[in-house]
């Protein structure tokens, strides 16, 4: 096809026309993707395999998505169910790290993506392929999360971004669709009624496009929200719900014992039905630029609250004043494709020590919209009773609070007599 503007490869790791034989293509099913199967087979004259990652996603049929890739030309098509690994390796730091980026984003986005490059990289060495392709735009904060992760499991390895090169729009896409008998599926593709795109997986599904682009707009909730009711569709009766949580993980839901990835979904659905966990946010992307996105994280939203309320309980106030610091840290590096950098590892190890003590249960009251932590219990808590009340007691010594008061203000004291001495 051609282009309306010359795409210049110069990073030594872009494949190249002629010099690439068998490609793995992280396919989803959507319309961008299916159309870069056939565009790579045509383009670049290669064999392609097509890999798709189960993550627990909420929208969509992943087996349909197979399916489409073998009937559009694909060799293989790879379907792995990765639930587990991605709750487990993934997401569990993500919830020990309180993991948020600039608002209510609980980056579940880019906890994917590192995991998408591991397998791409063990299944393009499985089949002897020499590239892989993605369908990340080059605007966007996807393609640097991937193409960086890929890199570091495989410096050799070359990487195919289709939208980078060619010139196609939505238009034009859905034309190329039509002319080469690719399926238009409204429940996986953008269209005229629904110019949303989405990227889905068990920890969240972001929309972006269309009028959500524009900050001026108000996004239209009504078309867009799949997972989160509005709050004023949510049930009229507020659900209390229970957490337990072992080492900063949940392992129980409403005293259930579950594996993550089985309390997370399920949790999508109790937390989602009652509108609590979704969000319009301003960020700032990494490649410089400013975007909105609406954002659906029902079950991310209610156990990375309640993780934080009861990691507060068990910590002092030094540990809790650092570990915000450290978790502002490693979100940024988490969202910024820096998950393989080795700062990640130092900051794991240290959430992770802390986190030995997280364990407890957590209440919580879901209602219209809102998740609020009602109860926190642990056998690690910090709180005594007979210190913390206000009513009379013989454990907490009032006489030394004076005492207190005179040694902790004297460093104020002394610079306030100073300079009042010299006006």
């Amino acid at each position: 096809m051609e282009s309306k503007k010359e795409y210049f490869k110069i990073a030594s790791h872009e494949g190249k026309k002629g010099e690439i034989k068998k490609v793995v293509l992280l396919y989803s099913g959507g319309l961008d993707t299916s159309c870069m199967l056939k565009w790579i087979q045509d383009e670049y004259q290669c064999e392609l395999i097509a890999l798709t990652l189960d993550l627990g996603q909420q929208l969509g049929d992943l087996g349909k998505a197979k399916e489409k890739a073998l009937k559009l030309g694909a060799k293989k098509a790879y379907l792995l169910d990765c639930q587990d690994e991605f709750a487990e390796e993934y997401i569990a730091k993500g919830i020990r790290a309180n993991a948020t980026y600039q608002g209510d984003y609980h980056l579940s986005t880019p906890l994917g993506r590192p995991l998408l490059a591991k397998k791409a990289v063990e299944i393009a060495k499985l089949e002897g392929a020499d590239a892989i392709a993605h369908g990340c735009t080059g605007k966007g904060n996807d393609q640097v999360r991937i193409e960086t992760s890929v890199l570091c499991f495989n410096p050799d390895i070359k990487i195919i971004a289709p939208v980078r090169e060619w010139a196609m729009g939505r238009d034009e896409e859905i034309e190329y669709a039509k002319k080469n008998n690719i399926p238009i599926t409204k429940a996986l593709d953008k269209t005229q009624e629904c110019p949303y795109s989405e990227d889905d997986n068990m920890w969240g599904v972001t929309w972006e496009g269309g009028e959500i682009e524009d900050p001026k707009l108000e996004p239209k909730l009504d078309k867009i929200l799949q997972v989160c009711n509005l709050p004023e569709k949510a049930p009229d009766q507020k659900e209390e719900i229970v957490l337990y949580f072992e080492k900063g993980i949940p392992t129980h839901l409403n005293g259930q014992k579950m594996k993550l990835a089985e309390l997370i979904m399920k949790l999508n659905k109790i937390a989602g039905k009652h509108g609590v966990g979704y969000t319009i946010l301003i960020e700032d992307r990494l490649v410089g630029l400013k975007v909105r996105g609406v954002y659906e994280l029902p079950a991310a939203h209610v156990i990375t609250m309640a993780h934080y309320n009861l990691e507060k309980l068990v910590s002092t106030q030094e540990e809790n004043a650092f570990k915000e610091i450290v978790d502002s840290k490693w979100a940024h590096l988490c969202y910024s494709a820096k998950w393989m950098e080795p700062t990640m590892s130092h900051l794991n190890a240290y959430i992770e020590d802390m986190n030995q003590k997280v364990t407890g249960k957590v209440k919580l009251s879901l209602y219209k919209g809102k998740a609020e932590v009602v109860a926190v219990d642990s056998p690690n808590s910090l709180f005594d009773l007979n210190l913390a009340t206000f009513n009379k007691n013989a454990k907490f010594n009032q006489n030394s609070s004076a005492g207190f008061i005179e040694i902790y203000g004297l460093g104020m004291k002394t610079a306030w007599s100073i300079k009042k001495a010299k006006e």
